[in-house]
């Protein structure tokens, strides 16, 4: 176990604490938190009097940081990129920060510690500066996630996949919501996929993902754009056969409303991204979306669902 660690600091304004830290929190439950919004509302009370030190005095009271400390040979680009893309689709600005390590170094040193990886029965994910052997029946994805997330280390991919490997396959047309790194909307089409639409509304990450498809010879099949959820993405007449959405609750409350008519009949909506103690929130709000939950998966205190439409 890992002796040495690195600080990552998100910040934006005090009224997006509570977003910080629900993100943080699913990096590390361990999170140091910086908000500075009451403190002169309780030197009105009295409650500090002259104990207060000028720093907290002198601090900027419309902003707040979460930090989470993590091992030094975790894959930090994976990290940031999945801060980044999950507070970007919370509608959050915020800025994040590698304290105590050169962004060139973490850039580039964490790539001795991404190994391939397999994830499903068949998908195995392979950086792409390394040579792998690829076993019979064995469907190879080639990444390189820069600052986008999605490697297939993390659970909320990892279960995705899973799921998504049981139902894309020959001619079927598949839509990926926040996309990221473009893992999902390769393994798609590697399974034999006929279309696939991915979305990101992250254009770092629309840009990672491109780079992706073409590097794993599926840009035939596979099309990505800048998109924000559904708004700007012309569905398929008559929709999708499966709708993938590896992203966060808040977001996934926002979009099952409106998701239904992407769907094609007798299709589904593949949602992750979500932490066990949001899960009856977004078994409740799938309910009342006209959905029905027909399988699932989880790992550690992480949860998928499929959802197809009543009826």
């Amino acid at each position: 176990m890992s002796s040495k660690w690195n600080q990552i600091r998100a910040t934006a304004k005090a009224g997006d604490l509570d977003t910080l830290c629900a993100v943080m929190g699913m990096i590390s439950t361990g999170l140091m938190i910086e908000d500075y919004s009451d403190v002169d509302e309780m030197m009105m009370d009295g409650v500090y009097g002259d104990l207060v030190d000028e720093s907290v005095l002198n601090a900027d009271r419309t902003v707040s940081s979460v930090s989470v400390y993590v091992p030094e040979e975790a894959p930090l680009p994976e990290y940031i990129g999945f801060m980044r893309e999950r507070f970007a689709a919370s509608g959050v600005d915020a800025k994040i920060e590698v304290i105590g390590v050169d962004e060139e170094d973490w850039a580039n040193s964490w790539k001795q510690y991404y190994k391939p990886v397999r994830i499903g029965k068949r998908l195995v994910v392979v950086p792409a500066w390394e040579k792998y052997d690829a076993a019979p029946g064995e469907v190879v994805i080639s990444m390189d996630p820069g600052m986008a997330f999605g490697t297939g280390t993390h659970e909320t991919t990892r279960l995705c996949a899973s799921l998504l490997e049981e139902r894309a396959g020959k001619g079927k047309t598949v839509l990926d919501i926040g996309c990221g790194s473009g893992i999902l909307a390769i393994c798609a089409a590697k399974l034999g996929s006929e279309v696939v639409h991915a979305v990101d509304i992250d254009p770092v990450a629309v840009k990672v993902a491109r780079e992706n498809v073409a590097d794993n010879g599926v840009a035939d099949r596979v099309s990505v754009a800048v998109s924000d959820l559904l708004k700007d993405t012309p569905a398929l007449e008559g929709g999708y056969d499966v709708v993938c959405a590896n992203i966060v609750a808040d977001v996934i409350l926002r979009l099952l409303p409106g998701v239904g008519p992407y769907i094609a009949e007798g299709g589904c909506l593949i949602v992750s991204g979500i932490i066990e103690p949001r899960e009856a929130e977004i078994r409740d709000a799938a309910a009342e979306a006209g959905f029905i939950i027909t399988d699932g998966a989880s790992e550690n205190d992480w949860r998928a669902l499929v959802l197809t439409r009543r009826g």
